[in-house]
């Protein structure tokens, strides 16, 4: 069986091996920003193999499109799989234990992809979804006009916006940020707190901070569980995660920390700088 959670632990699931179908990278804008990263990893399980552990009643579930639900834990933000799409199961490869010993055979919606993140592998690229398979494809409303950089949830109840490029632009493979995320890594962008400001819904995010953490924290919204930005302990410094933008902020990341704990299971070699564990003093 292979195994994986939340971030808190509250939620998790085990899979028996035998009803595993594929797994793919999912570039759509609605994923990048259920995750809030530059893409989310999925293995497609029978649901007769998945078996859900834990505290049923954190989870939260909400319709994303036309008879597909995404669902997220109440407690820490982190995506979690939905019970409620039929026969399958979508399980977020960033949330398993250890390495369940699959590989991504494909990338879908490249034609949806971030323009700020490179595909560095050579797996084929579907511009939509992958050949014999369809549903529906949900178009992200335009940003908000104004100055800066937009971004928001998924569920639109929280915007917010950046009036400055980001200071530094940092994919994270810890093991903190790829069990938020629910994702291979995320990618984190720093700006000074007044080059951004919050459009609308502040109120709305939760912040949640693991007990033995000393800084990581994990923002998100409180209806969608989008990743959102969080304003650090000095309040200097608001920390975005880009797959929540709406907007091009014109720039890639800057390199990979902490690549000590990349997964084993997404190779991408974009030439950016790799450091084993932080970045190294500027």
């Amino acid at each position: 069986m292979a195994t994986g959670a939340c971030l808190c632990g509250g939620v998790g699931w085990r899979v028996d091996e035998a009803g595993f179908h594929h797994m793919s990278h999912c570039h759509c804008s609605m994923c990048r920003k259920a995750h809030g990263a530059a893409f989310a990893t999925y293995a497609t399980v029978a649901r007769s193999a998945f078996e859900r552990t834990g505290d049923a009643a954190l989870v939260v579930e909400r319709q994303s499109s036309p008879g597909f639900h995404r669902a997220f834990c109440r407690t820490c933000g982190a995506v979690v799989p939905s019970l409620n799409n039929g026969d399958t199961v979508y399980v977020p490869v960033g949330g398993m234990h250890d390495d369940p010993g699959w590989r991504a055979s494909h990338h879908i919606f490249t034609a949806h992809a971030a323009p700020w993140h490179r595909i560095a592998d050579t797996l084929p690229r579907h511009a939509l979804y992958r050949p014999g398979e369809a549903g529906p494809v949900v178009e992200r409303p335009a940003p908000v006009d104004g100055d800066g950089v937009a971004g928001s949830c998924l569920c639109g109840a929280v915007a917010f916006a950046v009036t400055a490029p980001f200071r530094v632009v940092h994919n994270c493979h810890c093991t903190r940020c790829r069990r938020a995320r629910q994702a291979a890594h995320t990618t984190n962008g720093f700006v000074a707190i007044d080059d951004f400001r919050w459009r609308r819904g502040a109120a709305g995010v939760v912040l949640y901070r693991l007990p033995e953490a000393r800084v990581f924290a994990h923002a998100f919204c409180r209806l969608c569980g989008s990743g959102m930005p969080r304003i650090t302990d000095a309040g200097d410094t608001a920390i975005l995660p880009l797959g929540a933008l709406d907007s091009d902020p014109g720039r890639q990341a800057d390199d990979h920390i902490f690549t000590d704990f990349a997964t084993p299971w997404y190779e991408g070699e974009d030439g950016l700088p790799r450091h084993p564990g932080p970045p190294p003093p500027s």
